[in-house]
């Protein structure tokens, strides 16, 4: 087995993943944690709306926009790679905590034409500490439909002064300015 493959692989010891009991309920759409958000805050970002589902697990759907090509009318596999992350990093809020991509490992399987609504779904499928084992897919033709491209990777849990320390100041001002931004940073941090 290959180190990367290795590192998203849980060790033993591993525990399954809980949901937070304060978690928005399945079904409910999660909004963005934070206006700037490429995934799924800002206007020209993937706009994404991210919705809980059951146990530790949410869905979204993307559709590819012609600013989404990398091929000629297909869609490019950096812009896939973050419409999955976008919905892994979602995952923290059913389990009421802040983690950040430690390793994302995407396989491409079927190109993604422009036009495409692609299916995300993502669940977290062990903890270990401080760290986060979770999986995504993105289908095409629906729900159930085949998986066009999917992602294995580690989150690591950590606290909001993680932004504050590496973020740059004049966003990191404003976020702190904004009472509704600093009302959802501390409400996932259980042992602030």
């Amino acid at each position: 087995m290959s180190g990367a493959k290795t590192a998203l692989k849980p060790p033993d010891g591993a525990r399954a993943p809980v949901r937070h009991p304060d978690a928005p309920a399945p079904g409910d759409v999660l909004g963005a944690h934070y206006e700037g958000c490429f995934g799924c805050g800002q206007e020209h970002g993937l706009g994404l709306e991210l919705r809980a589902g059951d146990g530790v697990s949410v869905t979204a759907e993307f559709t590819v926009r012609t600013g989404h090509q990398g091929a000629p009318g297909l869609a490019h596999g950096g812009v896939l790679t973050a419409a999955l992350d976008e919905a892994l990093g979602a995952l923290s809020w059913l389990q009421r905590v802040i983690a950040v991509t430690g390793r994302l490992e995407t396989d491409f399987l079927r190109p993604v034409p422009v036009g495409t609504v692609l299916h995300l779904d993502a669940r977290v499928t062990a903890v270990h500490g401080r760290k986060i084992y979770c999986m995504a897919t993105g289908r095409t033709g629906g729900p159930d439909g085949p998986v066009a491209v999917r992602a294995d990777a580690l989150f690591i849990e950590v606290k909001v002064d993680h932004f504050i320390k590496n973020g740059r100041s004049e966003e990191i001002d404003a976020a702190l300015a904004d009472p509704d931004q600093v009302k959802v940073a501390r409400a996932f941090e259980v042992n602030p």
